[in-house]
C-alpha cells in the first residue's frame, strides 16, 4: 500500500529526523507506527544514521502491530522487523537473528538490559504507550535507566503522557532528556513545581500542582515533545478505523486450527448453504474469540490471547471511556471478570440508565451488543473510541452500532478499533465489512474460501 503521509505526519516524520530525543504525544489514531517506521527506514537506509532499533511494546502490540504495519506500507519492505518474545532461548535466538528493528515487551526490558550490559547495541529506542514508564520506581524505568548513556535517539510513543497528573511527566521527560529540563531526581521536580494535598499528620498522599507550575512545566518540556489531538486536524476523516492484531500463542493456534479443520471438512461447499454457513462462521469467530459453547451451552475456554490484547487496548486508552462490542455471552462474561481487577467504572448497556451515565461521563468501559444498540441509542457526550471485541458479518448492525458515538454532537474525532486474529476468520469479517457486499454474499464466499485452504492443506 502506498503512504502518502497528512501534514502533520510528515511534520512529525521530520521532526524524528532532526532531534534526538523526541516525545510523540498523539492521540490513537494519528499513525504513530508508520511514522515512526518511515523515520526509521529513512535514518537507516538513505541517512545511515543508525544500526539496530529497540521497540519497547506492550505485550500483544509487540507480537503483532509493528510487523504487521512494515508489511504493509511499500516503503518499508526493505525493513527486516523481529518479534524478540516468548521463552529465554527464543529471546536469544531472536537476538541474533539479523534485523533492523527488534520488538521486546516491556515486561522484558530488565531481562534485556542485564542480557548485554555493557554491550547494548541498540543506538535507536522507540517506547511504545511511554505512560507504561511514568513510574520513576518501576523497575522497566531503572534497568532502561543503566543504558539511556549509550543510546543516541530516544523516542516515546503515547496518546496520554500523563493520565493521572504532571508528576507522571518526570520520568518519562528524564529518559528523553536524562533530566536537563525537570530536574535529575523526582524529589526536586516535586518540590519544585507541586505542594502537598492530601495528607495527614505523618504522611503525603498526593501533590497538587502549585499556581502556575503547569505552564512552566509545558514551556520547559515544549521543544522536547509534539502533542496532538485527533479533533486538531481537519484533513483526518471523521472515523478513524484502526486495525489491532492478534496474534494467537501455539496453543492456541493447534487449537483453533484443529477445531477449524474438523469443521470444515465435514462440509461439501458445493452445496453448503447460507444457514449451515451462519453456524460454522458464528463457531469460528467464537474460537477467535477465545472460547465456544460445547454440548448443552456449555462454555469451553480456549485461549486468552484476545482478552491479553483487549486490555492492553484498554491501558493504553489510559482512562478514556470506551464502548466495546461484544458478540456472545460468554464474550461478555470474560469481559467482565477481566476488567473486575482494574478498578475502572464497567457496566453492561441494558437499559436509559445507562445511557444517561454513560453521557454524563459516569462510565470508563460500557459493554453492548450491537444488536442491542442498532437504534435510537444516543451517545455521542460520553467518549469517541468504539472497540470491537467481537465481529459480526452484518453490515447494517455494525453501521448502526458505529453511529451510536459518530453523530450530530460528537465534538471528537470517532476512533474505532477491531481486535482481529490474524489468520482467523476475523479477518474475513473485516474484509467483508470493508467491501460492503450483502452479509449473505460475503460470508459464503469467505466460507468456502476457507473450506478450500484447509482441504488443501489436508492433502498437501
Amino acid at each position: 500500500m502506498q503512504f502518502r503521509p497528512h501534514a502533520y505526519q510528515r511534520y512529525c516524520i521530520n521532526r524524528l529526523l532532526t532531534d534526538e530525543a523526541i516525545g510523540l504525544f498523539l492521540d490513537m489514531g494519528l499513525g504513530k507506527t508508520v511514522i515512526t517506521l518511515t523515520a526509521i527506514n529513512d535514518l537507516k537506509f538513505n541517512r545511515f544514521a543508525i544500526s539496530k532499533v529497540l521497540v519497547i511494546a506492550p505485550k500483544k502490540v509487540a507480537e503483532a502491530t509493528w510487523s504487521r504495519e512494515a508489511r504493509k506500507w511499500d516503503h518499508l519492505h526493505l525493513l527486516r522487523v523481529v518479534p524478540v518474545l516468548g521463552p529465554t532461548q527464543r529471546r536469544i535466538r531472536a537476538l541474533n537473528t539479523p534485523g533492523d528493528v527488534y520488538v521486546i515487551n516491556r515486561e522484558n526490558v530488565p531481562w534485556l538490559v542485564d542480557y548485554y550490559r555493557n554491550a547494548w547495541p541498540f543506538d535507536m529506542v522507540v517506547v511504545d504507550e511511554f505512560s507504561s514508564f511514568k513510574n520513576h520506581q518501576a523497575k522497566r524505568f531503572k534497568a532502561l535507566c543503566l543504558v539511556r548513556s549509550h543510546i543516541r535517539r530516544f523516542v516515546g510513543l503515547t496518546g496520554t503522557p500523563a493520565p493521572n497528573g504532571l508528576l507522571d511527566l518526570w520520568a518519562q521527560i528524564y529518559l528523553l532528556d536524562q533530566g536537563e529540563r525537570l530536574g535529575r531526581r523526582i524529589t526536586h521536580y516535586r518540590e519544585r513545581y507541586f505542594e502537598p494535598d492530601k495528607r495527614d499528620r505523618d504522611h503525603v498522599f498526593s501533590y497538587a500542582p502549585k499556581p502556575g507550575a503547569e505552564e512552566v512545566i509545558r514551556e520547559r518540556i515544549a521543544d522536547i515533545c509534539v502533542s496532538m489531538r485527533a479533533e486538531d486536524y481537519l484533513e483526518l476523516p471523521p472515523v478513524t478505523s484502526v486495525t489491532v492484531p492478534v496474534v494467537l500463542d501455539a496453543t492456541a493456534v493447534a487449537a483453533y486450527a484443529k477445531l477449524e479443520r474438523e469443521m470444515l471438512l465435514q462440509v461439501d461447499e458445493a452445496t453448503i448453504d447460507a444457514g449451515s454457513a451462519a453456524v460454522l462462521t458464528n463457531k469460528l469467530l467464537q474460537l477467535c474469540n477465545g472460547a465456544a459453547y460445547g454440548e448443552d451451552k456449555r462454555v469451553v475456554p480456549i485461549h486468552d490471547c484476545k482478552i491479553e490484547a483487549f486490555m492492553e487496548l484498554v491501558e493504553a486508552l489510559n482512562g478514556k471511556p470506551a464502548l466495546v462490542f461484544y458478540s456472545f455471552q460468554h464474550d461478555l462474561e470474560r469481559l467482565q471478570r477481566a476488567l473486575a481487577k482494574t478498578g475502572l467504572r464497567v457496566r453492561t448497556l441494558s437499559g436509559p440508565q445507562e445511557q444517561d451515565d454513560w453521557n454524563a461521563g459516569k462510565i470508563d468501559i460500557l459493554l453492548a451488543h450491537p444488536a442491542s444498540t442498532a437504534y435510537g441509542l444516543n451517545l455521542q457526550e460520553g467518549g469517541n473510541h468504539v472497540i470491537w471485541f467481537g465481529l459480526n458479518w452484518s453490515l447494517e448492525l455494525y453501521q448502526q452500532a458505529n453511529a451510536r458515538l459518530h453523530r450530530q454532537g460528537q465534538r471528537e474525532r470517532v476512533i474505532i478499533h477491531h481486535l482481529v486474529v490474524e489468520g482467523g476468520v476475523d479477518e474475513d469479517v473485516m474484509a467483508a465489512l470493508e467491501d460492503k457486499r450483502s452479509t449473505q454474499d460475503s460470508l459464503l464466499e469467505a466460507l468456502k474460501a476457507r473450506i478450500e485452504r484447509i482441504r488443501e492443506v489436508a492433502v498437501g
